[in-house]
């Protein structure tokens, strides 16, 4: 039997588990990865109301991703909730520290899908988010996300800006238009779109987790980014269509 990658979420805990490192979890075992998970922040929700988010110690945090690295092979990392951008640099430096060719997906929730905000009492530290950004391999904003990233700056000047750093996949699910096209920009220059492929999509609570983490599990797989990109955005819309509640199911 072909031994799975080992791939490490660093998220929130949802308790009703359609957000956060469980829906994480669920993606890699489903796409036959071996999930691991550190806890970033215990909230208080379900699949519509937000009420709390309690922020795990950075310390704790980095102990959790210390006792995993003494025994396993990590060389893939997605990346939830985090408190702010210093306290994720911080860990990220921890990260490259224990394996400096580990490659970092960065999904940078900045509020729920039931308008928590994460970030509302942190300033808009743009250097700690640039140092962040020249350390990791990919970030997955949506546009609502992408919006407040730079606040003086509008989306194409953000895009250009953030794919001079690192790669940048832009989910496209709270378009005001053509919902549902991604769109892919490389630090290489190259620009690919992704059209949604599935009709009848069911809104899901979490649906950005589970793509972000689907293409965390396809390059840990070892299928080059457009393509780990393209295979997360069709997983994410089986899950999406696997029943019509908000939260998705992943075996289908």
């Amino acid at each position: 039997m072909k031994k799975r990658p080992n791939v490490l979420t660093i998220a929130g805990f949802d308790p009703s588990s359609g957000a956060g490192l469980t829906a994480d979890i669920k993606t890699f075992e489903a796409l036959k990865c071996y999930g691991l998970a550190v806890c970033s922040a215990n909230t208080i929700q379900n699949d519509t109301d937000f009420d709390q988010c309690i922020w795990i110690d950075k310390e704790v945090m980095k102990s959790q991703i210390s006792i995993l690295f003494k025994k396993m092979k990590i060389d893939f990392v997605k990346i939830g909730i985090v408190q702010n951008w210093e306290v994720l640099n911080e860990i990220i430096d921890f990260l490259l520290q224990k394996n400096n060719q580990i490659k970092i997906i960065l999904d940078p929730v900045l509020r729920s899908s039931s308008s928590f905000d994460f970030h509302s009492s942190i300033k808009n530290d743009n250097r700690s988010f640039e140092e962040v950004l020249k350390k990791i391999y990919l970030i997955t904003p949506n546009y609502e996300e992408i919006e407040r990233l730079y606040k003086d700056k509008n989306i194409e000047e953000t895009i250009n800006h953030i794919s001079g750093y690192t790669n940048l996949f832009l989910k496209g699910g709270h378009r005001k238009e053509m919902i549902g096209k991604d769109e892919l920009y490389t630090m290489e220059g190259r620009y690919f779109t992704l059209n949604p492929k599935a009709n009848n999509i069911t809104e899901k609570h979490g649906s950005g987790c589970v793509l972000s983490s689907a293409i965390t599990a396809y390059v840990a797989l070892g299928f080059p980014l457009l393509k780990a990109c393209f295979r997360g955005k069709k997983y994410t819309e089986k899950v999406l269509n696997s029943n019509r509640t908000l939260l998705g199911y992943h075996r289908f």
